[in-house]
């Protein structure tokens, strides 16, 4: 699998490497805190270096990365294409334009340009679409002289993104294509992790802020979504993490909760598995509580997300609320906690899974990977430690 359906290496005008999938450091992922969306200091954009990203990051409040001097590399761009991030950053943030905009304006830029501010590209270009987003002057964008200013291309963008009824909980590919009407709408969708590290790394965690930022950063639950675009499927706390010393094969955590707890999509996706999963015995009996040793991850849902992650969710008490193929929002409710297949108690059992690989190959470790995206499965004292799968 490589991500959702229609998804596209390339843009219509320019052809172009495809972007690495990056994630945070570990030091990065251990960082959770609370604030606002944070104080940009993007003036006087420095000379080109190659140092990396080496400060702290917060959830949207404190101390930032000094741009002044020298810019970092952030996974494959260099100095220079990160200048062109941070003015697209700054420009959001002086027309108050929430944190999930910079990601979907760097996301979209990355797609269009690999955040180069590209010139007329003649017979490489069929149409005449130039500067960060390759819009075009004879579609009403600005001159050709004006879309090669960084700033000004940015603020165009977001002048129309802002014309899209509620763009905050689109989907970054929705929100994007609403703008710039590509000929490939669905290849927006795999920058976003990346687009996401970028406005973290500029904005001091920006991305993990919630979209109504009513509760800051590292709060994504309840159908809160973070400006990542993703949000804890429940509330409540890590009881068995994943693959321990007492339990090395378990490949996600387990979120104890009372039955009937909505579990909602972490991030917005297709389904591709939503069934009842056979017991030890080849049986389907999902509809009865389980029991340590059954077998099965009960009622169950497995989601595509871009970037070819997968998340999965087990032990539902009933049949899911969606079925395979559907398409999904991050924070639809796609069940109910419960307690079928192979569980001693009422938890969700959650599990993150990468390059589009659903097996105990491709699973990582949730607790960090959610954390990054500022919907952390918050370690609780009084989850049920050994529940289930």
């Amino acid at each position: 699998m490589t991500g959702l359906p229609g998804a596209t290496p390339r843009t219509r005008r320019v052809k172009r490497p495809a972007v690495l999938a990056v994630t945070l450091t570990a030091a990065l992922a251990l960082l959770c805190c609370t604030g606002g969306t944070g104080t940009l200091l993007l003036t006087e954009l420095g000379s080109e270096s190659d140092t990396p990203v080496t400060n702290s990051l917060g959830c949207g409040g404190g101390n930032i990365v000094n741009v002044n001097g020298n810019l970092p590399r952030i996974g494959p761009y260099g100095p220079t294409k990160i200048r062109n991030a941070a003015i697209i950053i700054k420009v959001g943030k002086e027309m108050s334009i929430p944190p999930r905009g910079w990601v979907i304006a760097v996301a979209t830029a990355i797609q269009e340009s690999s955040l180069s501010n590209l010139p007329h590209l003649g017979s490489r270009n069929d149409h005449d679409s130039v500067g960060l987003f390759q819009q075009r002057p004879s579609q009403g964008w600005g001159t050709p002289a004006q879309l090669q200013d960084p700033a000004y291309t940015s603020r165009k963008f977001y002048e129309k993104l802002k014309k899209v009824p509620g763009w905050e909980k689109r989907t970054l590919t929705d929100a994007a294509q609403r703008v710039q009407i590509s000929a490939f709408p669905d290849a927006y969708a795999k920058h976003e992790p990346i687009a996401t590290q970028i406005v973290n790394a500029l904005a001091n965690g920006a991305a993990r802020v919630t979209i109504d930022r009513n509760d800051g950063a590292c709060a994504a639950d309840n159908g809160k979504i973070a400006s990542s675009g993703w949000t804890a499927p429940i509330p409540g706390g890590v009881g068995s993490g994943f693959r321990t010393a007492s339990r090395p094969s378990h490949q996600g955590v387990d979120i104890a909760a009372p039955k009937g707890t909505l579990i909602r999509a972490a991030a917005s996706g297709r389904v591709i598995v939503s069934r009842c999963d056979p017991d030890q015995y080849g049986r389907e009996t999902c509809n009865v509580d389980g029991h340590p040793g059954k077998g099965g991850c009960g009622w169950f849902v497995d989601i595509l997300h871009a970037n070819s992650i997968i998340t999965r969710y087990c032990h539902m008490v009933r049949k899911p609320r969606v079925d395979k193929n559907d398409m999904v929002q991050a924070g639809q409710v796609i069940g109910e906690v419960g307690s079928s297949g192979n569980s001693s108690g009422p938890h969700l059992h959650f599990e993150v899974h990468l390059r589009g690989d659903r097996s105990k190959h491709g699973a990582t470790n949730p607790a960090p990977f959610m954390r990054e995206r500022g919907a952390p499965l918050i370690r609780g004292s009084g989850a049920r430690r050994n529940a289930g799968r």
